[in-house]
């Protein structure tokens, strides 16, 4: 197009030197011309905005991830034995974080260990989480929630225990349920009486209640004092059998059921790890055994007035949150207890033993199950 316009633009400065006439640039050449001068400049402009568009995007997006990063959390859970209640506490724990907006595999890192009921391990664990730095160390059941705190109260990670029967006894909450430092959490505390009611409306003739229980679990001593104080006032005695290890159960339940009416289990993380092995053995004597909490009726317990161990999973994990979020420090909350207790039974194991359960529980009943689990 230029070179054709020059061409023109030759021919009409020829004619006009052999005319002697003065000749005017066609108006279509100043108008190319204008055209062209105009449209340099808007093309800078827009090349400038779409300069100054992308490094406004670029530094959304190092905003967006230094934010990620800022709520990013890693914590350590520690878990002192494999058995169905500290599993639900873990499972309902991480599900109280995700309500909150704390999720595994997006903004939350979990590293999870388990110490198979031996104190030692428990403490190498809770060093471990030291090591590594958690924001946080999740202590599941006293012995583990006890090693965390001795580990963790050296540095500046808090810890948040669940599943611990009574926090005071076991010197992780002061006497006023206050923190003794940087650690709170919630407590599976039995509603004893609740218990020996229930005990007492399933076996009306009953009058001795077998407990087996772990010397060294300070949670266990606790709640074997509370059953013999309440025991009297609905007509039972408490034979209490102790043991130091796993492998003292057998025996010490042979021992135990040629002496009671029935048993009943505490938290006891030791022996609630064994209760398969005490469930057969009093099914051939036919002797029942009641459970603490869901997962021991689901299992061959007679029955429970328990806890749902997922719930108190789900309130500690809320807990947890709040501590993560920079919203409150451990040492600014007292443990919590869930209050409410609801009858779980098996009619597989009524029937099993001749049992009728009474309609006074059955209507109210939170849950009931038709088998034994496997």
């Amino acid at each position: 197009m230029r070179k054709s316009m020059s061409i023109l633009m030759a021919a009409a400065m020829t004619m006009s030197l052999l005319t002697g006439c003065v000749t005017v640039e066609p108006a279509e050449t100043t108008a190319a011309q204008t055209a062209d001068t105009t449209a340099a400049p808007s093309s800078d402009a827009e090349t400038e905005k779409e300069s100054s568009d992308a490094a406004d995007n670029k530094e959304e997006v190092a905003s967006e991830a230094a934010a990620d990063s800022q709520n990013s959390y890693t914590i350590g859970i520690g878990q002192f034995a494999e058995h169905g209640s500290l599993d639900n506490c873990r499972e309902g724990f991480l599900a109280g974080l995700a309500e909150e907006g704390i999720e595994e595999g997006k903004n939350l890192t979990v590293l999870f260990e388990n110490a198979q009921t031996d104190g030692g391990t428990a403490s190498q664990i809770a060093t471990s989480f030291a090591a590594k730095d958690v924001d946080l160390i999740c202590g599941i059941a006293t012995p583990m929630a006890q090693s965390a705190y001795s580990v963790a109260m050296k540095s500046d990670i808090p810890v948040i225990f669940t599943a611990v029967t009574d926090p005071i006894a076991a010197e992780l909450a002061n006497a006023d349920g206050t923190p003794v430092g940087e650690i709170t959490g919630t407590s599976d505390k039995l509603p004893v009486e609740k218990q020996l009611e229930m005990i007492r409306a399933i076996l009306p003739d009953a009058e001795t209640i077998g407990i087996m229980y772990t010397t060294s679990e300070v949670n266990s001593e606790s709640a074997i004092a509370e059953y013999k104080a309440a025991a009297p006032n609905f007509g039972f005695t408490i034979v209490e059998s102790g043991i130091s290890a796993s492998a003292d159960v057998p025996l010490a339940a042979d021992s135990l059921l040629e002496k009671v009416d029935c048993m009943t289990n505490l938290t006891d993380n030791t022996v609630v790890a064994s209760l398969p092995i005490i469930l057969d053995k009093a099914a051939k004597k036919n002797i029942p055994v009641f459970g603490s909490e869901i997962e021991q009726v689901k299992i061959g317990c007679l029955a429970a007035m328990g806890l749902d161990y997922v719930d108190l999973g789900k309130q500690t994990g809320h807990m947890a949150a709040k501590v993560l979020k920079g919203e409150a420090k451990a040492s600014e909350m007292n443990f919590e207890v869930i209050e409410e207790a609801a009858f779980y039974g098996n009619s597989q194991v009524a029937e099993n033993l001749g049992i009728t359960f009474p309609d006074s529980l059955t209507s109210s009943a939170k849950e009931m199950f038709a088998e034994i689990a496997q």
